[in-house]
């Protein structure tokens, strides 16, 4: 029997899911711990450069597959391809992509949620700033913890999810993500007011460029790619649930200008508060935690404003988490033609399984010796693997895809439907058929040593 596909009430609706699925924990999780990692300001050029030249075509061109096929990225592929091809074989990474990074991302929107049920519980009076950044790391190697607020964490999602696009994606989209720029607005105006701030705006837009290295290239790239949701999947399957009129181009640019935006926000958040109680900048992946409940504890009213946050922060990875999980869904409904309600149960399942030794990394509990032999725990290994490789390489994989397997009367006719400035599609498909993939190719080599970045940076 075939399931009859949904698609988006209104243009807004999509641009608050897509817009919810790329700023998520991307932009407010692992921007400002990336940034700190790789030196500031050359880190945050290279990530804009890179979202404009090389994430924001991608995008445009998994929505081009979404809208046209009207099917997820494992089905899309397929049907574009020659029966015989392995093309479908880029919508199977996109697919374990996904799987893969919501295995973990799932136990930092935990941390969200038990960030949450400590504010209500005033957690930060009479402790130092010190004190208060040690929460984390208890927090962190604690096995039990973990696994509860990732349990949880799962069944929000499966509630929204269960409700399909429309009433559940989209409706919870329109509310959460517009909430999140309204409170990041007012935690900006007060970092203003921070001392560490002038230092913080110096770190963030001054760059030095002796420090770009090829691990920085890789590193802004696949940030680029994490806040745009590129190389998962996601922006396939969404495209897929879009009306066949929507300007792709004029949307996508608003996507990736509102995801820049929350990223050098929550940048100008988490550094003022770093340099105003001096705190090192290099804190890896729990700096968000470590720093922002710091702020809260000297603001009056500190129980609101803290547990409206992390709520909020809750909500806005919730609109991720469904957008990468909905990619197993669909998927599933239509290679196995299995009913939502089955799709998402078993969704759920895969994600908590695979979830386990993350959630266990901290205490050691699970792989003791995993951190000894791979150089990072579990947890930072599977965070690694899948933002700095699997997804450029999807990335590259589908540029060439459309480059060069497609039709191009295809693409044309997908691009400018809705259009207003149809010149645009010349430079866009150049774009993404030879500068995109160059460049992706380029920065991989770097990384693997085989040029020299440093000889072409001078």
């Amino acid at each position: 029997m075939k399931i009859l596909r949904e698609h988006w009430a209104s243009k807004m609706g999509f641009i608050m899911a897509a817009a919810g699925s790329a700023v998520g924990l991307g932009s407010l999780w692992r921007f400002p711990y990336m940034a700190s990692e790789n030196g500031g300001g050359a880190f945050v050029l290279l990530y804009i450069i890179f979202t404009l030249i090389i994430g924001l075509p991608i995008f445009i061109g998994e929505l081009i597959i979404g809208r046209h096929t009207q099917l997820s990225s494992v089905s899309a592929f397929q049907k574009l391809s020659k029966p015989t091809s392995n093309w479908k074989l880029i919508g199977w990474l996109t697919l374990i992509t996904s799987f893969i990074i919501l295995s973990f991302y799932s136990i930092i929107s935990g941390w969200c949620l038990n960030y949450t049920f400590m504010s209500l519980n005033q957690f930060t009076l009479g402790k130092t700033p010190q004190d208060i950044r040690k929460v984390f790391d208890i927090l962190y190697t604690s096995p039990n913890l973990n696994l509860f607020w990732l349990f949880i964490f799962i069944l929000l999602n499966v509630g929204v999810i269960l409700r399909g696009v429309r009433k559940g994606i989209e409706y919870w989209s329109r509310i959460l993500t517009p909430l999140l720029f309204a409170i990041l607005v007012v935690m900006l105006c007060y970092t203003l007011t921070l001392k560490g701030f002038p230092q913080a705006v110096k770190f963030v837009f001054y760059p030095n460029f002796s420090q770009i290295t090829s691990s920085t290239l890789l590193d802004a790239l696949g940030m680029s790619f994490y806040t745009m949701s590129a190389g998962l999947g996601i922006i396939i399957t969404y495209g897929s649930y879009l009306q066949p009129h929507t300007n792709l181009f004029k949307t996508s640019i608003t996507v990736a200008m509102m995801t820049m935006m929350v990223s050098l926000i929550a940048a100008l958040i988490t550094f003022p508060i770093i340099f105003t109680f001096h705190f090192p900048p290099e804190e890896g992946t729990g700096l968000v935690f470590k720093t922002i409940p710091v702020l809260f504890s000297q603001l009056p009213g500190s129980l609101i404003i803290s547990t409206l946050f992390f709520m909020l922060l809750v909500f806005t990875s919730l609109t991720s988490s469904i957008s990468m999980m909905e990619v197993l869904v669909a998927n599933m409904m239509e290679l196995f033609h299995w009913q939502r309600a089955k799709s998402v149960i078993i969704s759920a399942i895969g994600i908590f399984v695979l979830g386990i030794p993350s959630a266990l990394a901290g205490s050691k509990k699970l792989f003791a010796n995993w951190q000894m032999i791979y150089g990072k725990d579990f947890f930072d290994t599977m965070n690694l693997i899948s933002a700095n490789w699997m997804m450029p390489l999807s990335g590259f994989f589908t540029t060439i895809f459309i480059g060069y397997v497609m039709k191009k009367e295809i693409i044309k006719n997908e691009f400018l439907k809705g259009a207003t400035i149809n010149y645009l599609f010349s430079p866009w498909f150049f774009t993404i058929r030879y500068l995109v993939p160059i460049a992706i190719i380029f920065i991989i080599l770097g990384e693997t040593q085989i040029i020299n970045i440093k000889i072409f940076i001078k």
